[in-house]
């Protein structure tokens, strides 16, 4: 299968070295395209083609992924509308909506009749910026793809993390928790270093612990399949350490921040 990647940025540089990394496609049938040819420059190490014409790629072609900026998109998915014929168009813009997208790839004609075969296969993928090292957890859902299309797209992307397939209503939800939210476990990451500086480690040893214990923290629930608070238990002890710890978070508003934060990112 042959990938071209409309947009070379963050989002859409780190989709093209993780699916690179995970094997499913080599190097040299994914393709990245961008304005300038500075931005491409990091992606001949990995042996993935580089192109400047939006149009060019988008024609060779099996899969189009869009990862431009939600204000450019329209103007991108116009340019490259008159090449799109079976392609997979996968969109990374979730605030996109999805009749939009149908809108701007496809004809007038082809609108109106919605089981016609000029529509093309349309759906959302957010990942997050840890795609780059294939820990990324990955939301695929339909705009007008079939099912079929969804698990082509599930398939693609196995081995740059986790996936989930789940309904555009999701995505938003989704967005939030696992790609906004690499930004808040950062976040975290970078408070509770603070806080290991102030106690008297210095602050590159404080990162390396707090960011060890984090994805400590995360492989013993992927191992186990267990409830936070059931690894939570193991280790606070009655009138120990950890519970004055997690008490004085709470007392600070920990929880319903995280939640209001979530909530707030949704929008």
């Amino acid at each position: 299968m042959k990938i071209a990647i409309i947009g070379g940025g963050n989002m859409g540089g780190a989709t093209a070295i993780g699916l690179a990394k995970a094997g499913k496609v080599a190097a040299a049938d994914i393709t990245v395209t961008a304005r300038h040819e500075s931005t491409l420059a990091r992606f001949k190490e990995y042996g993935i083609v580089t192109c400047t014409d939006n149009v060019k790629a988008a024609a060779g072609a099996d899969a189009v992924i869009l990862a431009v900026k939600p204000w450019i998109m329209e103007s991108v998915c116009r340019e490259i509308a008159p090449v799109i014929d079976k392609q997979l168009i996968i969109s990374v813009a979730p605030g996109v909506k999805g009749e939009e997208l149908v809108c701007w790839l496809t004809s007038p004609s082809a609108i109106q009749e919605a089981a016609s075969e000029a529509v093309p296969s349309i759906s959302y993928l957010i990942p997050n910026t840890a795609i780059e090292l294939c820990e990324s957890m990955n939301f695929i859902a339909p705009v007008t793809a079939s099912e079929a299309d969804l698990a082509r797209i599930a398939e693609l992307f196995e081995g740059t993390g986790r996936s989930m397939v789940v309904p555009a209503s999701k995505m938003m939800a989704g967005t939030a928790l696992a790609s906004c939210g690499i930004a808040y476990a950062l976040r975290y990451i970078r408070a509770a270093s603070e806080g290991g500086v102030e106690m008297g480690f210095y602050a590159k040893e404080a990162e390396e612990i707090v960011a060890q214990t984090v994805r400590g923290a995360a492989a013993i629930l992927q191992a186990h399949g267990s409830h936070p608070e059931e690894e939570i238990d193991k280790v606070t002890t009655p009138g120990g350490l950890t519970i004055k710890g997690l008490n004085a978070m709470e007392e600070a508003g920990f929880t319903n921040a995280v939640i209001q934060g979530l909530k707030a990112g949704r929008c």
